[in-house]
């Protein structure tokens, strides 16, 4: 999939008026059965099994807010699929809406922008399910996972659903991450996929339950880890490009500690420096080729790499400053390539500048529990977006051996450690 792009100058588009705001359109039953029919038609050949439990519980004309695992673009038909006939409105990632706004907001999407503060969003989401009557479908992880275990889930999230006062439906996918994980670059296995609708809470059980409570259960939820599925069942993928590009989530060799050095190529992960290599079994365990390995597991890999950079933060060592070329999202006419400057990242948080001089952007670590980081990003290239409801500046690294995860995880970590001082502070 990719989108539309155009050059223009920096100072030409941060001086565009806003996007004009437009509330949540009902989906009319045409353009919910046009959906319905494609995603049937991008399901025939997959062939899921699809059971809903419960939903007996819901009326027949009750909106109700559906939160879905986000693994890969899979989700979105299966969601589509299992829903209809009922009317729905989808939270969508804004650069979704490039060159397709008016397709986009028939079917009753609701633009968004990942991990910026967004207090609109409530509103448009209170609208369609008070308004239009319509369901929501949410995929409160925001991003898909890179290593195939839960992403951070966002603080007001239980403060949403109770103020929506719709119950909560959960969908669950299984074998989706394994099918077409984000790292291997849109090569997509051979792997049976499956998915589970059922009826969690009731609006008045939301009502009822405390936030820290409702938080409990959506954390409860979203705790997976489909590896471990994967070697506990005993499906074999078999694919032998199964471990390409598995260095953009795997990007730190373990035994000789350099970054960047790993290479996904085939079954294995070598590491271009030290030679420690691991086959990627068909199985789904980590398999080291010569000697003993550190690891067997994917996640384990990637949660000692979360480790390796919280320690880094906290002695003060971590940092990068990389060349990229920058593109911006102010509207949905189009993204706008605006030139090349210098990503930097460290404890003050993110710092871009660039184009000729004229952008000087700055993003302290607390401004958001996350980061918006991509592989392969519309085909373009592993992408870091940073900005706020202004403008989206999306930084293409032109060193392919900057890791994007690392950035992910440094931002995580930083908002960790910020949030604990404050609390800190506050008590003393």
């Amino acid at each position: 999939m990719k989108i539309k792009t155009a050059p223009a100058r920096y100072e030409d588009v941060i001086a565009m008026p806003p996007a004009v705001h437009k509330k949540p359109r009902r989906a009319n039953f045409f353009f919910r059965t046009l959906m319905k029919v494609v995603s049937d038609l991008f399901l025939a050949g997959e062939k899921p099994t699809l059971t809903k439990i419960g939903m007996d519980r819901l009326g027949k004309d009750e909106p109700c807010i559906y939160l879905m695992n986000h693994s890969c673009f899979i989700d979105l038909p299966i969601a589509a699929s299992m829903i209809y006939p009922r009317p729905f409105s989808i939270v969508a990632t804004s650069d979704s809406f490039v060159g397709k706004d008016w397709l986009m907001r028939q079917i009753g999407c609701i633009p968004t922008q990942k991990f910026v503060p967004d207090l609109m969003l409530i509103r448009d989401m209170l609208y369609a399910v008070k308004e239009n009557k319509s369901s929501i479908v949410m995929y409160p992880e925001a991003s898909y996972s890179f290593d195939g275990t839960a992403t951070p889930l966002p603080d007001t999230l239980a403060y949403c659903l109770k103020k929506l006062g719709v119950p909560l439906v959960m969908i669950r996918t299984k074998g989706a991450f394994l099918r077409d994980p984000l790292y291997n670059n849109i090569q997509v296995r051979k792997v049976p996929v499956s998915a589970e609708m059922e009826y969690l809470l009731s609006a008045e059980e939301i009502a009822s339950m405390s936030l820290e409570e409702l938080t409990t259960v959506l954390h409860s939820e979203f705790t997976f880890d489909y590896f471990r599925q994967q070697q506990q069942s005993g499906l074999k993928v078999t694919e032998p490009f199964r471990a390409d590009y598995l260095h953009r989530v795997l990007y730190k060799c373990p035994h000789c500690l350099a970054e960047g050095e790993t290479e996904g190529k085939g079954i294995h992960l070598t590491c271009k420096k030290c030679g420690k290599q691991y086959e990627l079994t068909e199985d789904g365990f980590l398999k080291a080729t010569d000697g003993d390995g550190r690891f067997d597991h994917i996640p384990d890999w990637y949660r000692w790499e979360r480790e390796e950079v919280r320690e880094e933060i906290l002695a003060g060592t971590y940092g990068f400053s990389a060349d990229v070329d920058i593109m911006m999202l102010v509207d949905t006419k189009c993204v706008y390539r605006v030139g090349e400057g210098t990503l930097t990242h460290g404890a003050d948080g993110f710092t871009l500048t660039g184009c000729d001089g004229a952008l000087d952007y700055r993003q302290s670590p607390q401004s958001s529990y996350s980061l918006y980081a991509d592989y392969n990003w519309y085909e373009i290239g592993d992408v870091i977006c940073i900005g706020t409801k202004k403008a989206l500046y999306y930084c293409i690294p032109k060193d392919k051996s900057v890791s994007v995860a690392k950035a992910r995880l440094a931002a995580e970590e930083m908002y960790k450690i910020v949030r604990a001082k404050a609390r800190t502070d506050v008590k003393a």
